[in-house]
């Protein structure tokens, strides 16, 4: 395609083309789905945001998303993004859309497993300090250290004491990391009973998502309630003038996401950076120089 003929609309398009794969993926694995469920879908479906919206939208989110990042490179700010809720809330997909054109060195996701024995025994914000951003980086925890106020209370991991003990700490902390510099943004990702009972038994019949469904997620689903009382308190002790919580309703995934980039981008105060124009050099050429022939072996086999 000529330069002359490249504009935004060529852009655009080729841009919906490559981010179509993501609907055709959940095309693929409909039809592994029982009937009873893939009803389920299609009259669930009906009332989600449609697909030339949300791409249309998505990718000029992600373009701000661009421009968020080299402000935050210019100006050697540091950006944390905490990011937890139920169990197949979206925020997964959600931080995904987010870091998907980024660079990866600038906006990071961090997602840590359960603690080992050495950690347990650290102070409990110990393991997430070496993880929050340094100047010139976002980075998303995908849960954080408000594990504690959610599964470790709701599932026993974690003693009365302990929990009444991140309580009293964790918002000093916060104010800390704010002290310091760093721009915090706290998401709740929400999604009704019905929404979550009807993605999990998704998971167990395709074959592909089994992988995400573990025992705890089973067994946080028994204990709904639970959830839901230590959801209110957390919110009730933690959400302070300085970082607040924000709750962003998850049914519907698509807009669940472009939801979210709108708020992440409308809660900071960046603009736009201006670049100098890339100009390509001129290879270089040596009369002399003669292309070796590599063996065989070196190649990956062209299976397809």
């Amino acid at each position: 395609m000529a330069k002359d003929n490249y504009n935004e609309k060529d852009w655009l398009a080729l841009e919906i083309e490559e981010t179509l794969e993501e609907m055709f993926e959940t095309e693929f694995s409909e039809p592994m789905l029982s009937p009873e469920l893939r009803e389920a879908l299609r009259t669930r479906n009906a009332n989600h945001l449609d697909n030339q919206t949300y791409y249309r939208n998505l990718l000029r989110l992600q373009s701000e998303m661009i421009k968020l990042q080299d402000w935050v490179v210019a100006n050697n700010a540091k950006i944390l993004i905490i990011c937890e809720g139920r169990d197949s809330a979206g925020k997964g997909g959600v931080i995904k859309r987010i870091t998907q054109r980024m660079d990866p060195r600038v906006a990071r996701v961090v997602a840590l497993p359960k603690p080992s024995e050495r950690e347990l025994s650290q102070w409990y914000f110990q393991r997430y300090v070496p993880h929050l951003p340094a100047g010139g980086e976002i980075v998303l925890f995908d849960r954080s250290w408000y594990n504690r106020a959610g599964v470790e209370r709701v599932m026993g991991f974690a003693s009365d004491e302990q929990v009444e003990q991140f309580f009293q700490d964790v918002t000093e902390f916060e104010r800390m990391l704010i002290r310091s510099g760093v721009i915090v943004l706290k998401y709740w990702f929400s999604i009704t009973d019905e929404e979550q009972q009807l993605r999990f038994q998704m998971r167990i019949e395709d074959p592909m998502k089994q992988w995400k469904l573990s025992p705890i997620d089973l067994e946080a689903r028994i204990r709904w309630e639970q959830y839901t009382t230590a959801k209110e308190e957390m919110f009730e002790r933690t959400s302070f003038p300085e970082a607040p919580w924000y709750i962003v309703e998850g049914n519907d995934k698509k807009r669940e996401r472009l939801n979210c980039m709108e708020h992440i981008l409308s809660k900071i105060n960046y603009h736009e950076i201006p670049h100098e124009k890339v100009t390509l050099p001129k290879r270089v050429f040596k009369p002399n120089y003669e292309r070796r022939v590599l063996p065989d072996d070196l190649y990956v086999p062209k299976v397809y």
